[in-house]
């Protein structure tokens, strides 16, 4: 079971950093003025998307139910549990709507600012100090 818990946050760390990047790849988009840029943000956004976020996101998943088929009458109980998966739930659509960024920006059609996007930037940050104090304190 450690091992599988070892994995399981190493693949979170990699989905989490996946998705504190690509915003910030959208505001440096928004702001880049030549078409080389552009592109070249293009690559980036959508290489960072398919090959790190989501096979991360889809071994982060895995593994929690991997955990979770350990000791599911505890969790199915814990309140800190239905907590923190509906963080994760939230985690997952703000994931698939950095999805939908990525090929807005590719067919050149983003109507969002820069400053939209620093503040989007956000949104992982308050999710993980959430997900991390439930998963450690358990406070219900």
């Amino acid at each position: 079971m450690l091992w599988v818990k070892a994995f399981h946050i190493i693949a979170m760390v990699s989905w989490f950093a996946a998705l504190f990047y690509l915003p910030r790849l959208f505001v440096y988009h928004v702001d880049a003025t030549d078409a080389i840029s552009r592109d070249r943000f293009c690559i980036m956004e959508r290489r960072l998307y398919r090959v790190i976020a989501i096979p991360s996101m889809i071994t982060t998943i895995a593994l929690g139910i991997w955990l979770y088929s350990f000791n599911t009458s505890y969790y199915t109980a814990a309140g800190w549990m239905h907590a923190k998966l509906a963080f994760v739930v939230l985690l997952l659509v703000y994931h698939h709507i950095c999805g939908a960024y990525v090929r807005k920006f590719a067919r050149d059609n983003n109507t969002r600012s820069g400053r939209f996007f620093r503040i989007f930037n956000e949104i992982p940050t308050l999710a993980l100090i959430v997900i991390v104090v439930l998963a450690v304190v358990k406070p219900f």
